[in-house]
Formats: structure tokens, C-alpha cells, sequence
């Protein structure tokens, strides 16, 4: 099966069933026939931009992560409150660096949202699997992010 007919079945799936994990998803895909490896669902994931979300029981979920079509600056501010909403467990700072813990799986592609959004607050950010390091230029600038981050309504990275 080739990668885009791959994908659209992956897509499906998710939207069919509660797929909790990686293993499952991979269940799902050999009882349709398809075998692929465990590194080619996590670069389908990566791709797709599925993300790992909370059910209404509390259990873990993968969901397609939708983005607004347009890119327009309340659009992405709005993005950037849903991602914080459903992904984001805690914030800390030390010094000049804001330390985000989200839901497993999910700190790359809020880091990715993070970085497509422009503000002189951010001067890089670093992910791993569950945690995501914000850089800014100095500690007040870290505190606008953790602010912001913490209570995104109240607070503006503008």
C-alpha cells in the first residue's frame, strides 16, 4: 500500500475508533490488511499531525489535529489557546526559560505551533516526547510566556 493510500486509511481510523496508542492503531491496520513497520506509523503519526487527547472517560486518544485554514493573527492565537487547552499539563520557569509538560506524545507539534507563531518573546523552542523547553531573550520576557501560557485569555505574547 503506498504512503497516501496509507494515510487516508490512518485518517479513518481515527475517526472511527478510540485508538488509544500506537500498537492499537497498528492492529487496526493489519486487520485491514496492512503491515507496516512500528518507525513507519510514528513518522504517519508525525505527518498526519495526530495528536494524543483526552476522552470524555479520561483515557488517552489519538484525534487528527485540525488547524484554521487561514493564517490570520486572531486564528493563530486562537490555534495556539486550543493547543494549550488540550495539551498542556504544566508550566514552569526557571530564569529565562519556560519548561511546558504537555500529554505525552504531543510537546513537537506544540512546539511547532509554538514556532510558527511570531513573538519577540520566543527565541527558540526545544521538544522531546512530553516536554517542551521555551527560550526567550531574558527572565521578564520568560515571564510574559509563562503568564500567558498558564491563562492564555487573560494574558497576549503580542
Amino acid at each position: 500500500m503506498r504512503k497516501k493510500e496509507r494515510h487516508e486509511l490512518i485518517k479513518q481510523l481515527v475517526a472511527i475508533h478510540a485508538i488509544r496508542n500506537q500498537n492499537e492503531l497498528m492492529d487496526y491496520l493489519q486487520k485491514e490488511g496492512v503491515t507496516p513497520t512500528q518507525a513507519t506509523i510514528s513518522r504517519d503519526i508525525r505527518d498526519l499531525q495526530i495528536v494524543k487527547t483526552i476522552d470524555e472517560n479520561g483515557l488517552p486518544r489519538f484525534e487528527l489535529f485540525e488547524e484554521p485554514k487561514q493564517n490570520t493573527e486572531d486564528e493563530d492565537i486562537e490555534r495556539l489557546e486550543r493547543m494549550i487547552e488540550d495539551v498542556v499539563v504544566k508550566v514552569d520557569r526557571v530564569q529565562f526559560m519556560t519548561v511546558v509538560h504537555t500529554i505525552p506524545d504531543n510537546a513537537n507539534l506544540f512546539a511547532a505551533v509554538l514556532d510558527d507563531f511570531s513573538t519577540p518573546y520566543i527565541v527558540a523552542t526545544m521538544a522531546s516526547f512530553d516536554t517542551l523547553l521555551v527560550i526567550s531573550r531574558t527572565e521578564e520576557d520568560a515571564q510574559v510566556v509563562e503568564n500567558f501560557l498558564k491563562n492564555p485569555t487573560t494574558h497576549s505574547l503580542s
